[in-house]
């Protein structure tokens, strides 16, 4: 149930290249995965995901990596395109940890946590170590100039060699082609994406096949690195309650989300279980 999609070798490819071990020698991205309410999520693991992008950044396709959570599973339950996009997506990671526990419950009994904020570190990491520049697209000017300051500090040989925060509205024809052209020519190779859901992997999606980036699209860990937001703690995280933090945080903002989106996931999944338990575990 793993995406595969054909190599575009038309592409030009006009990056600079990465010092990186031949891509023959990187284990597969994933260990299986599973289906949650319709939602194909790989089961991986950071070094899996940091060994895909490792393979992707040496070929001239763009790629898009979808971090999710109980909001983009429900937004692809509502919404079919969206679910597409989701689906079409060359790795998606457990970014919570109630999709952790459902692919555990589903019989990935090892699934592991893959979660943005640290998925990003571990990228921006790797990426510094093999000189592969990358890109910020999203949020707003001020966060990209403090997250490109704190990414910087903690990695001094990171090159951030694009950044862009994009207007509260559409883009003009005109815009949308300067940024594609910007984006090339800036020579980056990894573009970390903070639109938030849903609307970042809507963006990914439209300009998979524009780009020869690979695309990651990490919503609030754009805020929670730069240091606008407060991370939640570890255990919050571990027992599942970070959704709790985040609405004691942005209660004005988030309120709606978790109370429609929660209840529905619990009570759908608990469905959608029962009637694999009923099926022999198939």
């Amino acid at each position: 149930c793993c995406s595969v999609r054909a190599r575009d070798t038309t592409t030009p490819f006009r990056a600079r290249s990465a010092v990186v071990e031949p891509a023959t020698q990187y284990p597969p991205a994933t260990r299986g995965c599973r289906t949650v309410l319709g939602v194909r999520v790989d089961v991986t693991s950071y070094q899996q995901a940091e060994n895909a992008v490792a393979r992707w950044v040496e070929e001239p396709d763009g790629r898009y990596v979808c971090v999710c959570s109980v909001h983009p599973v429900m937004e692809a339950h509502d919404d079919s395109a969206y679910l597409d996009i989701v689906n079409r997506a060359d790795l998606v990671t457990a970014d919570g940890m109630p999709l952790v526990w459902a692919l555990r419950l589903l019989g990935a009994g090892h699934a592991t946590r893959v979660y943005g904020p640290d998925l990003t570190l571990a990228l921006c990491d790797w990426a510094a170590r093999n000189d592969v520049p990358v890109g910020l697209y999203g949020s707003t000017p001020e966060v990209i100039e403090r997250l490109t300051d704190n990414l910087i500090a903690r990695y001094p040989r990171l090159h951030v060699d694009y950044r862009y925060s994009p207007p509260f509205r559409s883009l003009t024809p005109v815009e949308r082609e300067d940024e594609i052209r910007e984006i090339w020519d800036s020579g980056i190779r990894l573009l970390f994406v903070g639109l938030g859901c849903p609307k970042q992997e809507r963006w990914m999606a439209e300009r998979r096949d524009e780009l020869n980036v690979v695309m990651i699209g990490v919503g609030a860990a754009f805020d929670y690195l730069a240091g606008t937001l407060p991370r939640p703690p570890t255990w919050m995280q571990q027992i599942g309650l970070e959704w709790l933090f985040r609405l004691v945080v942005e209660p004005r903002r988030l309120w709606r989300r978790y109370l429609r989106n929660n209840p529905r996931f619990l009570f759908l999944f608990a469905r959608q279980y029962l009637r694999y338990r009923r099926a022999g575990g198939k």
